[in-house]
């Protein structure tokens, strides 16, 4: 009993203990609030009082620069006054000039007219004096004048045409022979076999068969005319083609290296022969584009130059004829900043045409010129093809290189045999040419062809009108005579006076 009560005792004391320890705590924080709350206002008015003193010193500097900024303006509008008064001053100065100057025009056309008035009598005077009008009087001013400068005319025409001659020819020349110093090439000339010698007249009658039927259906397979009696131990193939040619004569070796010679191995072996040589041709156009490093060359193009292995002209390979002519050509364009690529093409192919001359109708140039433009080939190696020969104009730079090389390399010793007739016939062509013109004595073509000497009448041609005489000679043997090189025109005019004293 006495400890439930001392137990009660102690739970009320513990109740009690803590209300009180609460009261006085919550005494405690009320005195913290009161003195935080204060603190806080304290602070809020030094606040206050701070901001209050920076606005007024924001508005002190505000006013400031509002009345910086007036002056500033107050001054930009002072010196605004004063140049349009400055601008006023000037424009009435202006003015006044214009004024002045209009005063002295008008003065001044016063003057010009006076003039003009004065000119016009002094003229009139003149004329009546001199009894010639004015027209009249420039017209013997200007043969005065033309006479008595005629012969200076005639040395100064004489020398620049001499200089720029010898100038133009030194380029050409040194251009000429660097390139074709890097080229080296045979000179001796090709022709085509059209004769297969034969082993024993046995293989002869072996090749013509019994009543002819071997020989037959060999010309019939190849369309080649085959003549076997007119040389003794040899056999002539005989065609306008010279792919035909160039197959009959690997056939008829062939059957005679094989020893069966009728109808039906003559067929096959005709064959046999056609395929080497249409692989034989695409070789040789591929090798010749190769060699002189062009591509993009149609396949068809290319064929037709393979086939020129098997052509020649005057006794030069036309194949190698081309690919000589290209590396000299590559050489001259690059020397004078041509087109290397398009003058290389150009002059690879221009022969091409002669590939088919036997089957087509014209000269070989054209015709080369039609299979380019028909597969699509640029303009300017067309051009080029084209105009390679003298009737057509070289228009490009490209052009008049195929040109000048097609002469290097037909000219250079060995390429061609020419006979002493062709040879006599050109001599007498050119002497005809220059005889042809007025006023010309005699004309004698010298230096195998290279050189024409023309002596004209002395009383029918001066000395100006030979300078022209010599070009009209020249352009006459360009458009009308087909040569290698270049042909110097000589005109000879001389004058003797001749008296005796008696």
């Amino acid at each position: 009993m006495i400890e439930a009560i001392i137990a009660i005792v102690g739970i009320v004391l513990g109740i009690g203990s803590a209300a009180v320890y609460n009261k006085q705590r919550g005494a405690s924080s009320s005195l913290k609030a009161d003195k935080i709350l204060a603190d806080a206002k304290h602070k809020a008015g030094d606040i206050v009082l701070e901001a209050k003193d920076e606005a007024l010193k924001v508005a002190e500097e505000t006013r400031k620069l509002d009345d910086e900024r007036r002056r500033e303006i107050k001054k930009s509008e002072d010196r605004v006054a004063q140049r349009e008064v400055t601008l006023d001053r000037k424009f009435e100065d202006l003015d006044t000039r214009s004024e002045k100057l209009r005063n002295q025009e008008d003065e001044l056309e016063k003057l010009k007219s006076e003039v003009r008035e004065l000119r016009d009598k002094q003229q009139d005077k003149l004329e009546k004096i001199a009894k010639l009008t004015k027209k009249e009087a420039a017209e013997k001013l200007m043969t005065m004048t033309e006479r008595d400068i005629r012969d200076d005319m005639v040395g100064l025409i004489s020398k620049l045409q001499t200089s720029a001659m010898e100038e133009a020819e030194e380029k050409a020349q040194l251009i000429l022979v660097t390139a074709m110093e890097r080229i080296s090439s045979e000179v001796t000339a090709e022709r085509t076999v059209t004769a297969v010698k034969l082993e024993d007249e046995e293989m002869k009658g072996r090749i013509i068969g019994k009543e002819g039927r071997n020989i037959q259906a060999l010309q019939r397979a190849t369309g080649v005319d085959i003549l076997v009696d007119d040389t003794p131990g040899m056999i002539i193939l005989s065609s306008f083609d010279p792919i035909r040619r160039q197959v009959a004569r690997m056939a008829l070796e062939l059957l005679m290296k094989d020893g069966r010679i009728h109808p039906a191995r003559i067929e096959e072996v005709v064959e046999k022969a056609q395929r080497q040589i249409d692989k034989e041709i695409e070789r040789a156009g591929d090798d010749a584009a190769r060699e002189v490093g062009v591509v993009g060359i149609p396949k068809e193009m290319l064929r037709l130059l393979g086939e020129l292995k098997f052509r020649t002209s005057y006794g030069q390979n036309v194949l190698k004829h081309s690919t000589e002519m290209t590396q000299i050509a590559g050489q001259i364009a690059e020397e004078i900043g041509a087109d290397v690529r398009i003058t290389k093409i150009a002059t690879l192919l221009h022969d091409v045409g002669k590939a088919v001359t036997h089957r087509v109708e014209g000269k070989h140039h054209h015709i080369g010129a039609e299979l380019a433009r028909k597969y699509g080939m640029d303009d300017r190696i067309v051009h080029a093809i084209e105009s390679h020969h003298d009737d057509i104009e070289a228009t490009t730079p490209e052009a008049l290189i195929v040109r000048v090389c097609d002469a290097a390399s037909a000219a250079r010793p060995g390429a061609r045999n020419i006979s002493a007739e062709n040879f006599v016939e050109r001599m007498r062509d050119l002497e005809n040419v220059a005889t042809s013109f007025e006023g010309i004595d005699k004309a004698y073509a010298i230096s195998a062809g290279r050189e024409i000497r023309v002596i004209v009448r002395p009383q029918a041609i001066d000395d100006l009108s030979a300078i022209k005489l010599a070009r009209d000679i020249a352009t006459r043997i360009e458009s009308t005579m087909q040569y290698p090189g270049t042909i110097k025109i000589n005109v000879i005019r001389e004058t003797r006076a001749i008296e005796f004293a008696k």
